[in-house]
């Protein structure tokens, strides 16, 4: 997976242009969370954000897509998923403290590797923008 991705400022806002495989790897870490047994609390501890601004996130990036496209976010919105992209792996993590690579990749349809490269460019690119 491509982990470049362009991140522009828009007033208060930022626009993320992500590739097909960027979003689909972003809402598969904030729909997995927002599956999960959690209430309200656990979420917002996970994620930064209560359920309905979970759901809301979930639903924009949702679909296939076949082309780049242009997300608009708050700032608020990226730190949900980029907490998304780092809290969904630890999901994964079995007694003895060891990663459970295959449930990950079965689950999500992707490596952790890809998530935190990922979530890493989304940093880095915010602080260019």
């Amino acid at each position: 997976m491509r982990t470049q991705l362009t991140v522009t400022r828009d007033g208060d806002a930022f626009v993320v242009r992500l590739t097909p495989r960027q979003v689909s790897a972003k809402y598969e870490a904030l729909s997995y969370l927002a599956d999960l047994d959690y209430g309200d609390t656990q979420l917002t501890l996970l994620v930064g954000a209560e359920r309905e601004a979970v759901d809301g996130l979930v639903e924009r990036l949702i679909g296939r897509r076949t082309e780049s496209c242009d997300f608009r976010l708050t700032s608020g919105e990226l730190h949900t998923l980029h907490s998304a992209l780092t809290a969904a792996p630890i999901r994964f993590v079995e007694r003895g403290g060891l990663f459970a690579q295959e449930p990950f990749h079965i689950r999500t349809g992707f490596y952790r590797e890809n998530f935190d490269a990922l979530a890493s460019a989304l940093v880095q690119e915010v602080g260019k923008a």
